[in-house]
């Protein structure tokens, strides 16, 4: 192997390891078996929720997971394999695997890491079956309007029976 081969490699393992640190989750999927078709419509679903969705060569992915630290993921880098890297939304690269994996079998999630810890594949799908950051945020905010909801109609009932009385 020639140095300038050998060079481009160490760079692009580099370049992977910065990701996997980066990334809030990593997703590790086989995708063996997809159509066009399929891989299309999974690489847009990805990429509108800002998942960057990449096929890399299992070499440079173990080098590199060892490199950010995350050691026990060399297991999941065997046989055909992609990943998809979320630096914002933990959840979205999860979901959108799982809930595609659904209608297309050839799609198997293999495992992953969250928030830099090493992940089984049934963390995986559990993270998947999560609301997103947003429905996340609904639900805190209802529980939090509620005491607030609960004395307003106390402080209602009170007046009114009040009123009722005078």
């Amino acid at each position: 192997m020639s140095q300038a081969n050998i060079a481009k490699k160490a760079e692009l393992v580099e370049v992977v390891a910065e990701k996997m640190k980066a990334a809030a989750s990593i997703v590790v999927v086989d995708a063996r078996g997809l159509t066009v078709e399929q891989d299309t419509v999974l690489r847009r679903n990805l990429r509108e929720s800002g998942v960057e969705y990449k096929v890399i060569k299992n070499s440079i992915l173990r080098r590199a997971a060892e490199k950010a630290g995350l050691e026990g993921m060399e297991d999941v880098f065997v046989g055909p394999t992609a990943v998809a890297f979320s630096n914002e939304d933990v959840i979205a690269p999860a979901k959108i695997l799982n809930d595609f994996s659904k209608s297309a079998e050839a799609l198997e999630i293999k495992g992953g890491a969250i928030e830099g810890a090493v992940s089984s594949k049934e963390e995986i799908v559990a993270l998947a079956t999560l609301p997103n950051r947003e429905g996340l945020l609904s639900m805190l905010l209802s529980v939090l309007q509620a005491p607030v909801r609960n004395v307003a109609y106390a402080v209602k009932a009170v007046a009114e029976s009040k009123e009722d009385a005078a």
